[in-house]
């Protein structure tokens, strides 16, 4: 049995991403902030014959992420998948770095960055349990740095600063993460969705939630010779394909 938690699993991308786990028969716990949006997501992927388990967890609450960690560690002994899925997009309406304020981006932050270190770091010691754990982060290419920078490519009209910047934070955690896990055999990468339709963005994504989440799954289920370290996923801002790939950082 191999269990993987999500955070904001109830929904978009980290729903389809905990379906299709579920559906390579692996027990998935569906993080939630709100117990009953969780206990509604669960009851659609057993719907759908996956075994799932709600779990209350907020990101931006150490007192959540704790409680989260002991209940897994007290019902399933162990962690081998963890996808730090949830994030929020936030920016001042004019898109300027200095039209936006101090507020936003703590705001962004807090479950962007900060949250994925509280999650990862209250999750790690389960995560050691597992023969080959894998750790996700939902990042964005709009984090690439290398990306946003090319003035002939697709990205360089994008002025804001809260969830590119928090994205490339995200990316560098990945990175160091990486770097420390790689000797106890743990793989950390960063999944690029691509721009999904859900309503982090209004919904006006060109890709399906679904196809989002495979990038997430690809990563969460790589064999032992795979890469660490890496941003992975939709290539098609940077390379100009639908293909997924390795994206520079």
């Amino acid at each position: 049995m191999t269990i993987a938690l999500i955070t904001g699993g109830n929904k978009g991308i980290g729903y389809e991403t905990a379906r299709l786990l579920g559906e390579r028969g692996m027990t998935v716990l569906v993080g939630s902030r709100s117990e009953e949006r969780g206990r509604e997501a669960v009851q659609r992927l057993r719907a759908v014959r996956v075994e799932a388990y709600a779990v209350v967890l907020d990101v931006t609450d150490e007192a959540s992420i704790a409680a989260a960690a002991k209940r897994i560690d007290k019902e399933f002994g162990r962690l081998d998948v963890l996808i730090n899925n949830a994030g929020i997009a936030q920016g001042s309406a004019d898109g300027r770095a200095s039209s936006d304020t101090l507020d936003v981006m703590r705001r962004v932050y807090e479950t962007n960055v900060f949250g994925v270190v509280a999650v990862t770091n209250a999750m790690l010691p389960l995560l050691r349990r597992s023969p080959s754990a894998r750790i996700v982060n939902v990042s964005s290419e709009v984090g690439s740095i290398s990306t946003q920078g090319n003035p002939d490519g697709p990205l360089w009209p994008m002025r804001s600063v809260p969830y590119p910047s928090s994205k490339a934070a995200l990316n560098m955690l990945t990175m160091q993460y990486a770097k420390e896990l790689s000797e106890a055999g743990i793989k950390v990468n960063a999944a690029n969705p691509g721009y999904c339709a859900t309503d982090l963005n209004g919904f006006r994504g060109y890709r399906t939630p679904e196809q989002g989440a495979r990038v997430s799954v690809h990563l969460a289920t790589m064999p032992d010779d795979g890469p660490t370290g890496v941003l992975w996923g939709d290539r098609s801002m940077s390379h100009g394909t639908h293909e997924d790939g390795v994206i520079d950082w």
